[in-house]
């Protein structure tokens, strides 16, 4: 995957909440720095900083090894103050995900959608 920067209008406290909804419950480990915060497994893949413009929305998907890991994502994000944008479940293959998609979508506090997505093996 490659890196991925996220705006920020409030540095402070879309680091609070990205430490709370991201790296405790998807088990990534954070990077801090002088203007921002990263996360990720083996190296930050995920930015959080000041410099981009914070108008611009995103979509960013994090990959989660299980089912619990999307529920206590979204559990997580939530109660740090994001918006629910898509509570945990199964997608439909009617709209358009593959078969076993199961996700959570959250609006951080600057109104980027950050999802948790588990990819059920095919059977």
């Amino acid at each position: 995957m490659a890196s991925r920067t996220s705006p920020a209008r409030r540095p402070s406290t879309t680091r609070r909440w990205g430490r709370s909804a991201c790296a405790a419950p998807c088990s990534f480990p954070r990077t801090p720095g002088a203007d921002g915060i990263g996360y990720g497994r083996d190296y930050p893949i995920f930015w959080i900083d000041r410099f981009h413009p914070h108008g611009v929305k995103q979509h960013t998907a994090f990959a989660a090894t299980s089912r619990a890991q999307v529920d206590a994502f979204h559990s997580a994000a939530v109660a740090a103050g994001g918006a629910d944008n898509g509570p945990p479940g199964l997608r439909g293959v009617e709209t358009g995900y593959p078969a076993g998609y199961y996700a959570a979508f959250v609006l951080d506090p600057d109104g980027n959608n950050i999802e948790a997505v588990f990819r059920e093996p095919s059977r």
